[in-house]
């Protein structure tokens, strides 16, 4: 996990706990609130891979706002040094709080774990900050040693905390402007260029088309500004983009996709890429239109509109 100088012992990491789907404001701060309290201490986050949700209550498993890729990326772009994913089974779901901190915890060797205040864990969520802290107690006769423990209050915008749960509404509603305000970076969608209908490109729009793959938020149907990134390239351009999101009503279409039209580009060649699909602003909601040229005039607009956002954000 962390580089030995010779003959040194490894310097022991302060470890966070957490879902961080989204890696929102507050999830920013608990990091921040472990670093403060462990300078100089390797950074390692636990989180779990998938959403708990999804074993113990499966119908009401929320949707995610990435992947666990894109959640490593963010941890990371936050100065964490290693990210322990745990595989999140219905074994793992029974654990009592001693056996989740003998299985996951202690062997980590931390010097400190720090969770948000409202943490619990362990079978039917058994487990608190009290309980952590009197686990954490040196115990001669548990492998790992000891550790601090410190519950953070949660970040708050004044009245209600930040969270993963507010974000998903306002991705919901379009509200990209609150996604930024409780996470500190827009909302991001990212998948591979698969082959659509070539209607786009019939009408003078073509677009890079991902399907929505169960399990992941996406807006609301309807039409968005925002840009384009792909992902095979470091360093990328990112390009201004008309964004729809949906079915194609107008053409009685069923799958579910992000469709992106670059502005002004009809010379790319994205089938197979991986992109990044950046959301700014909403534009309008999903109609279906009597055919193709009231479409096409429809179109037109969208992308004027989405080019004036853009050129100004």
């Amino acid at each position: 996990m962390v580089d030995e100088a010779p003959g040194r012992a490894p310097e022991r990491p302060v470890v966070v706990i957490g879902n961080f789907d989204g890696v929102h404001r507050g999830h920013v701060e608990l990091l921040r609130a472990a670093q403060a309290l462990e300078p100089g201490a390797p950074l390692v986050v636990v989180t779990f891979w998938p959403h708990p949700m999804s074993v113990i209550r499966p119908d009401q498993t929320p949707l995610l706002l990435g992947s666990l890729e894109r959640r490593v990326e963010l941890l990371r772009a936050q100065g964490v040094t290693d990210v322990v994913v745990v595989e999140f089974t219905s074994e793992v779901a029974g654990w009592s709080p001693a056996r989740f901190v003998d299985e996951v915890i202690r062997p980590l060797h931390p010097v400190r774990v720090v969770v948000g205040e409202n943490f619990h864990f362990g079978f039917r969520a058994a487990g608190d900050v009290a309980a952590l802290t009197a686990l954490g107690q040196d115990d001669p006769s548990r492998p790992g040693g000891g550790f601090a423990v410190s519950g953070v209050p949660l970040l708050t915008d004044g009245t209600q905390p930040s969270s993963s749960t507010l974000i998903r509404q306002a991705v919901a509603d379009g509200d990209f402007g609150r996604v930024r305000e409780l996470s500190d970076h827009g909302f991001r969608f990212c998948g591979v260029v698969v082959k659509g209908d070539q209607r786009g490109r019939e009408m003078g729009f073509p677009t890079a088309n991902v399907a929505v793959p169960p399990g992941l938020a996406v807006p609301a149907d309807g039409v968005y500004a925002g840009w384009v990134t792909r992902l095979d390239v470091p360093d990328a351009e990112r390009w201004p983009a008309a964004i729809s999101v949906g079915t194609n009503p107008t053409f009685d279409g069923l799958e579910r996709r992000v469709e992106s039209y670059v502005l002004d580009r009809d010379d790319l060649e994205l089938y197979g890429v991986e992109i990044a699909v950046d959301f700014y602003a909403r534009l309008r909601g999903q109609v279906k239109y009597a055919g193709m040229e009231s479409l096409i005039v429809q179109m037109h607009s969208d992308v004027d509109h989405a080019r004036q956002l853009l050129h100004s954000s």
